[in-house]
């Protein structure tokens, strides 16, 4: 029996129509020269050859009698009439790049919930935008994929088996598969496996506390050491151990959605990052603290005099592995949006990432994906009920502003039945208390920015977008000479010095 993981599980108790629990993309595809027939048929087609290669399509849950632990999965045989639909787009899609059309189309479309009685993923098929500036077809594709199936590189995976690198599909090889095919479960195998399952996460928490003890004690001094809170505003050093200001975001979200989307040259992007001595995911982060305070100003709002906190994904998934559950935890850093000056606020979100991961490096071995489940379900699924009905996201300080995360993709062009990517815009998850999540994704050459908000908190996500390219243009024309590094320590003097100075 295949038990959901904890984490996996997770994204199952904790969804509600407020909170759907499914990422996905946007993808704008060209159709090829002198396409003829329906896209959505011809996907299905592509989706049927497929299949056999992506067993987190091909499952559906299976639950546990009176809800007692996580259900498992079990074997299934997807309906692609049910799981590839087709949209028709309203006239206005056809003028110009039909962007405005696909975000309401995405924002209209994200609130609805997968049908758990089947696998829990869905395609949408956009038709009705005008041609490509080659003059030819476009159609575009919204995917629906649960987070408790898989996270942000297992989707990656994914796309690996489904997309081509040319337009005509590569063959398939198959080979029989010796598993024996399981479409359910009874109760008693169910009890028995969950017991086990249980005895087995027990078992491995204690062989692994001794362990886990000195992991955490490594992490609290990486922690010390890179915080102010002991160290006094002189250290130079900057927190991530630190609340977030409240801010129109830390609100309980809606069944709303408001989304928008925008790309940038990665190439650019990569020269911005080595110029001033940072990441590409620092970069990322520093559009997006200076997008806030240009939202911000343009509503006429006061910057909070402490910084805005991002809440980052991080993975724990080990370099090959293709599976598809969840292997990801979540970071904080300080996006320093209180410094007006855009170098200072650079050089403080270089230290903070640099903290952060000073201090995960001592966590990522012992960080759970796992745990015993037995009565989790009900303690979690209450827990969220009156999370969200009474409003608690806005009653408790907030640990971060929004979520960001930085999801690399492939640098080629991909095909999909035949038609070319042209986009690849995730669409990903608000939860109360982080009303916007901006994720991106690197593909062909730029970086496609998806950005996901809740529709009461910011109806407006396009123009916080239209920030970000302002921002990435603010980046581009600062004095590179003048880039600050990150912020120095204090020199320690010799020590006959200190002993002088001692006497």
């Amino acid at each position: 029996m295949q038990q959901l993981s904890g984490l996996d599980a997770t994204f199952l108790h904790l969804e509600s129509a407020e909170m759907p629990m499914h990422v996905g993309a946007l993808h704008v595809l060209e159709l090829p020269p002198g396409h003829r027939g329906r896209f959505a048929t011809q996907l299905k087609a592509l989706m049927a050859q497929r299949l056999p290669l992506m067993p987190a399509l091909r499952r559906r849950l299976w639950w546990m009698p009176l809800n007692l632990a996580n259900p498992a999965w079990v074997d299934a045989t997807p309906d692609l009439d049910h799981h590839i639909v087709e949209h028709k787009l309203p006239k206005t899609a056809s003028d110009g790049d039909g962007m405005a059309a696909l975000h309401e189309a995405v924002a209209e479309l994200h609130p609805q919930l997968l049908d758990r009685s089947r696998p829990l993923w869905r395609f949408h098929v956009l038709e009705g935008l005008g041609k490509s500036a080659a003059g030819r077809k476009r159609v575009a594709l919204y995917t629906q994929v649960h987070h408790a199936a898989v996270d942000g590189q297992a989707a990656v995976a994914l796309a690996n088996i489904l997309f081509d690198l040319t337009p005509e599909p590569r063959p398939i090889e198959l080979k029989p598969s010796t598993r024996r095919k399981v479409f359910r479960h009874d109760m008693a195998e169910m009890l028995r496996g969950a017991l086990a399952g249980e005895a087995l996460q027990v078992g491995q928490l204690i062989r692994e506390l001794p362990g886990t003890v000195t992991s955490l004690a490594k992490a609290a001094g990486a922690v010390v050491s890179n915080t102010t809170l002991l160290g006094g505003k002189r250290s130079g050093k900057v927190s991530n151990l630190a609340l977030a200001p409240r801010t129109l975001l830390n609100v309980s979200v809606g069944p709303g959605r408001a989304f928008a989307s925008l790309s940038l040259p990665l190439t650019d992007m990569k020269a911005l990052a080595k110029a001033h001595e940072c990441s590409l995911n620092d970069m990322v982060l520093m559009l997006c603290a200076s997008a806030l305070r240009r939202y911000f100003a343009a509503h006429g709002l006061a910057i909070p005099r402490k910084p805005m906190i991002a809440a980052v994904p991080i993975s724990l998934r080990a370099a090959g592995d293709t599976s598809s559950d969840n292997q990801a935890s979540l970071s904080f850093i300080s996006l320093g949006t209180h410094l007006a000056d855009p170098l200072r606020r650079l050089a403080h979100i270089r230290a903070s990432s640099a903290a952060m991961k000073s201090t995960m490096r001592s966590l990522k071995s012992v960080l759970p994906t796992d745990f015993p489940s037995i009565g989790v379900p009900w303690l979690m699924e209450a827990a969220r009920s009156v999370y969200g009905r009474a409003k608690v996201a806005e009653k408790i300080p907030p640990v971060a502003t929004m979520t960001i995360s930085n999801v690399p993709g492939p640098q080629v062009p991909l095909f999909l039945a035949g038609a070319r990517m042209l986009t690849n815009y995730p669409t990903s998850i608000v939860v109360h208390g982080l009303a916007l999540n901006v994720t991106v994704q690197s593909y062909d050459q730029h970086m496609d920015f998806g950005m996901m908000a809740d529709a009461a908190a910011m109806p407006d996500v396009s123009r916080f977008a239209l920030a970000v390219g302002q921002a990435y243009e603010e980046m581009q024309q600062l004095p590179v000479a003048m880039a600050t590094p990150a912020a120095p320590q204090r020199s320690r003097a010799p020590s006959r010095i200190r002993k002088a100075a001692a006497r």
